[in-house]
């Protein structure tokens, strides 16, 4: 018999854990080892206790969960599940920056509008997913170690090929996406005038802020799509799809849509990709992130076959090797490189093509 899953459960409100304690108990995979009601706790215990996976609420008394998250992934990492119900502005900001910090995925509370059982599977699937996600040391250190060697490594030297003129970057991302997602950001130049179109996976009650807490992470200007937007007035500029939207591109417009989910993702990432390998064919790239599951891959196999140009986060870098995974298995990236050195070689890829038209 495989020996059971170890949580360690973090929420001040003694109600509701209690209530996460024996949703988790009642199943026999898992066993509930600790409780914490505050933040510095949740650091003992996680020291003391060594747990599988620690789910982990936002506002506490004493030391917020992402104080917590942050010391947790800087000395004893530990995959985190946030289970959080803030909703306003400054508290998804803080749910945002425990993602970039190294918590795998959130969870929103029980509204207690569900059908029967219906959020207790999700807390058990969720819990079980990412109990199995190997997590490492203190990643924004780590994702800067990779932005110093990006900036040292060779320059791209091989022709991105004849006759592409960039007009457009694609890309996609889910679990682990919010922290790979600034890193490339991080790693493009100020001048840097491509648009980057944007497709995460993240929970419609916690993406509602989510292109405002990117806007302030890098001098890149972040906003949503918004319905019949022109395409060619993006220069410079990166647009995300709105939770809960298909984003398309369409005769130089951006196109909303609410059609049916792709692999149970609205937004898709293969939904956009395809998109662009019609709109724009050999004049655009694609960058497919660390997540799970398989959404970006086919895209990406149709914009590779269009001519553009494809770029999939390595294994090693990658939170989850998911989507970028099934991508490389798919022949549908031209390259698959670590998170820190994509950004400096967008740049190297985009100026070398802008190089080679000039010359032309």
């Amino acid at each position: 018999m495989n020996a059971r899953i170890r949580v360690l459960v973090v929420e001040d409100s003694l109600t509701i854990r209690k209530y996460l304690c024996e949703v988790l108990a009642a199943d026999p995979q898992f066993e509930v080892v600790g409780e914490a009601e505050d933040g510095k706790r949740a650091i003992e215990l996680c020291q003391a206790l060594r747990p599988n996976v620690i789910t982990m609420d936002m506002m506490m008394p004493l030391m917020t969960g992402l104080s917590a998250t942050e010391f947790i992934m800087a000395h004893c990492p530990t995959p985190i599940l946030i289970v959080s119900s803030s909703t306003n502005r400054g508290d998804l900001f803080k749910t945002y920056d425990a993602l970039a910090a190294g918590a795998v995925d959130v969870l929103d509370k029980p509204s207690g509008e569900e059908a029967d059982a219906q959020w207790e599977r999700k807390l058990i699937s969720a819990v079980r997913l990412v109990s199995r996600i190997p997590v490492i040391t203190h990643p924004r250190a780590r994702l800067a170690g990779y932005r110093q060697s990006a900036r040292t490594g060779p320059e791209y030297s091989s022709a991105p090929g004849s006759m592409r003129r960039f007009e457009v970057i694609g890309m996609g991302a889910s679990t682990g996406g919010p922290g790979a997602i600034v890193d490339v950001l991080r790693g493009l130049p100020a001048d840097f005038a491509l648009p980057i179109l944007l497709v995460l996976h993240i929970g419609e009650l916690f993406g509602e802020a989510f292109a405002d807490w990117l806007d302030g992470q890098t001098a890149r200007r972040v906003c949503y799509a918004k319905d019949g937007l022109s395409a060619d007035k993006l220069a410079g500029r990166v647009v995300m799809a709105p939770s809960g939207w298909h984003m398309t591109v369409q005769s130089g417009k951006i196109r909303l849509s609410k059609s049916a989910e792709r692999h149970s993702c609205r937004p898709s990432v293969d939904v956009l990709f395809e998109s662009l390998a019609i709109e724009y064919g050999a004049n655009a790239v694609a960058c497919l992130l660390t997540g799970m599951g398989r959404d970006g891959a086919a895209g990406m196999l149709a914009m590779r076959r269009a001519g553009a140009y494809t770029i999939a986060q390595d294994e090693a870098t990658s939170v989850v090797y998911g989507m970028p995974r099934e991508a490389v298995l798919l022949g549908a990236a031209e390259r698959s490189l670590p998170l820190g050195e994509i950004g400096a070689h967008l740049t190297a890829v985009v100026r070398q093509a802008a190089m080679e038209e000039k010359n032309e």
